[in-house]
């Protein structure tokens, strides 16, 4: 891909870095559920490391308990997200039984379930389902969420309300091919909900995402996570931005918190830790691939950064990598 896209879009803005960002939120669902609930209903849904919980109340009320959290009461077009996958409770009325989910008894077919549950009271139905972000830029953005991403229904949400709607629609007239159209519109919804806290949140201001978010920093660090083989230095990207290249290291350095150029060898070995861990290339190949011009010199940077050999990361992935992305 051309890096320079100037014909393509305006001039780079806080919209456009964010659009950058969204467009690398590729997803791969896990697991996709449609429940029919009547009250008194609950259940409880396990832990699920590296992945986003998501439910959407499509009719009645659904109250929602994470840890130690608040109770948080959701209606018909609310949208909740578990950024980090913790275990919590779902129930239809406060302290009904809320068995492992697990144990009740649903109709699994592929990724998709069906889950009908509870007694003959008021009936809830919801899409609820876990995700898992395939791209580094991905992750390292779901990292910076807060522990919930409540969308509520609102006027500044109608897009989203539209897609909701017609998931509503599929879930009340399941029709044939019913379920992949669901499990298109919570990916398209998911998406979506971190669209709006990004564009809404304070929190979205600071860090990483202030730097993602500037007008010049914001598009180097798109064209390094479009582009990480390119041989970059701080003089190319400043070029790339029409700036100086005294300007353009202290202004990312500001923003991002370390040097330009310690950011792109860590987003490389952030990516090759990626590839490595799916086992569908070898060391040398990638390091071919992010530009290395020998296996031993990207062997030499990836445990320098990681704090493993490439060969190791196959069985297990390093302790505490996580929290050494750039997070700002």
């Amino acid at each position: 891909m051309d890096p320079d896209r100037s014909d393509l879009h305006p001039p780079w803005s806080r919209t456009d870095a964010i659009g950058e960002a969204l467009h690398v939120l590729r997803m791969s669902g896990v697991f996709y559920c449609r429940s029919v609930l009547g009250a008194p209903w609950g259940m409880t849904l396990p832990p699920m490391p590296g992945c986003l919980w998501f439910h959407v109340v499509t009719a009645g009320v659904c109250l929602l308990e994470v840890g130690d959290g608040p109770v948080l009461r959701l209606g018909p077009g609310d949208l909740v997200l578990v950024p980090r996958g913790e275990g919590h409770v779902l129930r239809g009325e406060p302290d009904a039984f809320a068995p492992e989910i697990m144990t009740i008894p649903h109709d699994i077919v592929d990724r998709y379930a069906l889950l009908e549950h509870g007694g003959d009271g008021a009936r809830t139905t919801m899409v609820c389902g876990a995700v898992r972000f395939d791209h580094p830029a991905a992750r390292t953005l779901v990292t910076l969420l807060p522990d919930l991403v409540h969308v509520p229904v609102s006027p500044l949400t109608e897009r989203l309300q539209d897609t909701l709607r017609l998931m509503a629609l599929e879930v009340d007239e399941l029709r044939p091919g019913g379920e992949a159209v669901i499990t298109r519109l919570a990916d398209v919804l998911v998406v979506q909900a971190i669209r709006a806290w990004l564009e809404s949140d304070d929190a979205a201001r600071t860090g990483w995402l202030a730097a993602l978010g500037d007008r010049h920093v914001g598009r180097a660090l798109a064209l390094v996570h479009r582009d990480p083989a390119r041989d970059w230095t701080v003089a190319s990207l400043a070029a790339e931005l029409a700036l100086s290249r005294s300007t353009f290291a202290a202004r990312f350095t500001g923003l991002v918190g370390e040097p330009v150029m310690a950011y792109v060898t860590r987003w490389r070995m952030h990516v090759a830790l990626e590839r490595l861990q799916s086992g569908d290339v070898t060391v040398a190949h990638l390091a071919g691939a992010l530009g290395y011009r020998s296996e031993a010199a990207f062997s030499r940077a990836f445990k320098r950064v990681v704090g493993t050999s490439p060969g190791k990361v196959r069985q297990r992935p390093p302790a505490g990598w996580e929290e050494s992305l750039p997070a700002g």
